[in-house]
């Protein structure tokens, strides 16, 4: 929870996140106050008529999940290509999904599969970046384009104007694995703003002891309302010498800043607000993760505090799952061992999430996409792990008022390349950006780079989606 407390030492306040979302909620007098922050996002907020009712929460699987082992098990292939797991059938006909996915299999008819999803770069720091700017950063070297939350915080504002939420999240976890905080380091590079500066990039509630600690003020009562207090004298001073009254508007902010420090949006990280047994259906702590070293697998309620964050007015979240870069090497586990492990917590956790979303009546509003770095070579090394390859990517979308229930795409029989018509990157950035936006009114909005909006403008969604 976020917490004002009481202390006569300081606090490293590293990790904060550039907002200083938290340190901000002080009402600081010099530089960027979270104040300054809500006054940026009503002056910039789009119309209604161009930011829909939509959120998006992408699972990202890094270091390249599996497409075979996942959504294309390809069991009509040989035996040195098809699923290590096996397969299952789903409630599509015909469709069968990777033998970890069963409770996804049973769900079938709320996803679309792509199998046909790929793009040129096999090495993961760029491959990262690539898709998580879909595309806008060609090459992945990170000197151009911006990720897809960054460009959603850019249209719509950086807060919530009521409850001063941060728009785009990116929630990681507490990694022990080495290998596996590399891969935390890379999304979090991905998820970069880039050329829209970084007043869009993402709040980085990086793992449960970090989020404890950056939702925590070094402030006591005392100091925070002689702050209030000061700025408040400050500001009477201010509209006598506005003739225009615009000082006015200034309440509002400050008012804004002290309810995420003290109020409402504090509420939106205190899982224990929830139903104990939703938390129980949630929590995937008994799944063990890492390959040299493990730890609890926390993904259950990084999607639980995603929903909770979307009602409390956040409207793009990136889930990092890390560990699947299967090559059954000294740093990574193969594919039999990691799938039991990081599957069966893709499996419940997002499995629980579109159950949540149905009882809400948020299965419209919320769009999931799940992807990651690459697919994985269709034969199986010697060592019974799959190496990297972009050639087929996975890629699957849940919800979001897009249509469900279908495979859109195909891969060739041995799984290497699409057996139909490629999607890219730029189909990923169209498809999610037509459900966030008005994308024709987009050249509308003052402030905004012509080549920003083009990159919207020019991005074809999937049509088979829409």
């Amino acid at each position: 929870m976020l917490t004002v407390y009481s202390s006569t030492g300081s606090t490293n306040c590293q990790g904060i996140a550039r907002r200083d979302f938290l340190r901000a909620g002080a009402l600081s007098l010099g530089g960027w106050s979270l104040a300054d922050l809500l006054r940026t996002q009503a002056s910039a907020a789009g119309s209604p008529s161009i930011v829909r009712d939509k959120a998006v929460v992408v699972l990202f699987l890094s270091g390249g999940a599996s497409h075979i082992e996942t959504f294309d098990p390809k069991l009509s292939a040989p035996s040195e290509i098809r699923s290590m797991t096996g397969e299952t059938t789903t409630s599509l006909p015909g469709v069968t999904f990777g033998g970890t996915f069963t409770r996804l299999a049973a769900r079938a008819q709320r996803l679309s599969i792509v199998r046909s999803f790929q793009h040129p770069i096999n090495e993961h720091v760029a491959a990262i970046s690539h898709v998580l700017t879909a595309g806008t950063d060609r090459t992945g070297k990170g000197s151009e384009g911006f990720s897809m939350g960054a460009l959603y915080s850019r249209f719509r504002g950086t807060n919530h104007p009521t409850t001063g939420l941060p728009t785009f999240s990116l929630l990681t976890a507490d990694e022990v694995d080495r290998q596996y905080s590399s891969e935390k380091g890379r999304v979090q590079q991905g998820s970069a703003p880039r050329v829209l500066g970084q007043a869009y990039a993402p709040f980085d509630i990086a793992g449960k002891s970090d989020a404890v600690k950056n939702m925590r003020l070094n402030l006591s009562p005392t100091r925070l309302d002689d702050r209030r207090q000061l700025l408040a004298g400050l500001d009477r001073v201010n509209r006598a010498i506005d003739s225009s009254g615009a000082m006015e508007s200034l309440d509002r902010f400050q008012q804004q800043a002290v309810n995420v420090v003290l109020g409402s949006a504090s509420q939106a990280f205190d899982l224990q607000r929830e139903d104990p047994r939703l938390i129980e259906k949630y929590d995937t702590s008994d799944i063990r993760i890492g390959h040299n070293k493990y730890r609890d697998s926390t993904l259950g309620h990084q999607f639980l505090l995603s929903r909770r964050l979307i009602e409390a007015g956040c409207g793009f979240v990136t889930i990092h799952s890390a560990g699947w870069d299967m090559h059954a090497d000294g740093n990574n586990p193969g594919i039999l061992d990691g799938m039991s492990r990081l599957g069966l917590s893709v499996d419940q956790a997002v499995s629980v999430f579109l159950d949540d979303l149905a009882e809400r009546g948020l299965s419209e509003k919320v769009l999931l996409v799940i992807t990651g770095d690459f697919g994985r070579t269709p034969r199986i090394n010697k060592r019974g792990g799959r190496d990297h390859w972009a050639n087929l990517c996975t890629l699957a979308f849940a919800g979001g008022g897009l249509k469900m229930g279908q495979v859109v795409g195909q891969s060739a029989k041995n799984a290497d390349v699409p057996g139909t018509d490629p999607i890219t990157p730029g189909n990923l950035l169209g498809t999610v950006m037509h459900q966030l936006f008005d994308v024709s009114a987009l050249r509308l909005k003052p402030g905004v780079p012509r080549d920003v909006v083009k990159a919207v403008e020019d991005a074809q969604p999937i049509a088979a989606l829409i």
